[in-house]
């Protein structure tokens, strides 16, 4: 049987077929906590952002779902979208004592998420509390994409 070139994968294919992209990494910044979050897509680029967010904040190791809220929100574009996103779970978070970990996005573009998240209430899981943000900022934000997906890198005021 002959195989010709193009039953190959180049490296970019073959990382986003067979490698499991992580999630999110920390990044060094001088005075407050930035990550850099990845994704396939938008949908998984948000999720991740928001999960790096709060497993900055709390231990979020099994973690039952306990508490659903749902999301629609707009902006004019994906970075404001994206900070909007972030804020409005930080909001909820503070507002209503949830520790969210998993985030069911229905719907999103360039201007819009509609998306539910999911956690638990802190008064139960006080103890897994690790670090205070206060806002995600815009400094520096720009949503990256590639062959492989998308990225993005985060400054938390902390």
């Amino acid at each position: 049987m002959l195989v010709t070139h193009s039953h190959f994968l180049t490296l970019p294919q073959y990382h986003f077929y067979f490698v499991k992209m992580k999630r999110y990494e920390q990044i060094p910044h001088t005075a407050d906590i930035a990550i850099k979050a990845y994704g396939k897509d938008l949908r998984e680029l948000f999720s991740n952002t928001a999960y790096g967010m709060f497993d900055i904040i709390a231990d979020l190791e099994g973690l039952e779902k306990k508490v659903k809220i749902d999301l629609n929100l707009e902006a004019p574009s994906r970075e404001e979208l994206l900070i909007l996103w972030l804020d409005e779970l930080l909001y909820n978070f503070y507002t209503k004592g949830i520790i969210f970990f998993e985030f069911d996005i229905a719907d999103i573009c360039d201007t819009r998420i509609t998306a539910h998240a999911h956690g638990r209430h802190v008064g139960e899981n006080r103890n897994r509390l690790k670090t205070e943000i206060k806002a995600a900022t815009y400094h520096d934000l720009k949503i990256e994409e590639s062959e492989s997906g998308y990225s993005v890198e985060v400054i938390f005021d902390v």
